[in-house]
C-alpha cells in the first residue's frame, strides 16, 4: 500500500505510514500521485502554464550551468600546463557536466515521488503517465532525451501542446506522458 501523502510504500495492513504517519487507506494508486488525481478526471496543463515552469527549471538549469563553467575552466587553467589547452579541457568538461546535470534534473525529479522540477511544483503541475501514475526514470528519461527532438524541428514539438486534445508535446507523446494540474 502507497501512503498518498509521501508516496512511501507501506505494509498492507498498516495503518498509518511508516514514514510521515498519515493515516493510510486502501488504494491500487502509484506513490506519489495525490488521491485527488488518481479519482477526478485529469485537467491537462496548458502552454503557458508549462512554458512558465519551463521558463523556472531554465533559470535554475543556467545557475548551475555557470556554477559548473567557473568550476570546470579553473580546475582545467589549475592542471594544464598551456593556458590554451586548460581553457579546452575546461570547456569539455562543463560542456558534459551540464548535459549530465540537466538530465539528472529532470529525469530524477520528474520520476520522484513529486514528480515534478521545481518549476513545475511552482506551478502546481505534475508529469504522469497516460494513467495518472508515476513515470520510471526511464520514461523521464526517454522524455526528456525526446525534448531535443521537439527543439531540433524548430520548437514545433512544444508548440504542439497548444494544440492537442490532451495538451502534448512531440517529447509527451513519444515518452507516453501526460503533464497534469496537480489537485
Amino acid at each position: 500500500m502507497y501512503c498518498t501523502n509521501c508516496g512511501w510504500q507501506n505494509d498492507d495492513q498498516a495503518r498509518f505510514c511508516q514514514r510521515c504517519g498519515a493515516a493510510l487507506q486502501a488504494t491500487s494508486q502509484e506513490p506519489g500521485l495525490p488521491q485527488s488525481i488518481a479519482t477526478a478526471p485529469m485537467q491537462y496543463a496548458g502552454f503557458w502554464r508549462r512554458f512558465g515552469a519551463a521558463l523556472i527549471d531554465g533559470i535554475i538549469i543556467s545557475i548551475i550551468s555557470i556554477a559548473l563553467y567557473y568550476i570546470c575552466v579553473l580546475i582545467g587553467l589549475s592542471v594544464a600546463e598551456d593556458e590554451d589547452w586548460g581553457w579546452t579541457v575546461g570547456f569539455w568538461a562543463w560542456w558534459i557536466l551540464s548535459l549530465l546535470s540537466s538530465w539528472i534534473y529532470y529525469a530524477a525529479m520528474e520520476s520522484s515521488s513529486k514528480q515534478a522540477t521545481p518549476g513545475k511544483m511552482s506551478l502546481g503541475i505534475v508529469v504522469t503517465d497516460l494513467e495518472g501514475r508515476r513515470i520510471s526514470l526511464d520514461k523521464a528519461t526517454r522524455r526528456y532525451l525526446s525534448k531535443i527532438i521537439s527543439a531540433i524541428i524548430l520548437y514545433i514539438g512544444f508548440i504542439l501542446i497548444g494544440f492537442t486534445e490532451k495538451k502534448q508535446g512531440l517529447h509527451d507523446m513519444i515518452a507516453q506522458c501526460l503533464v497534469v494540474v496537480k489537485r
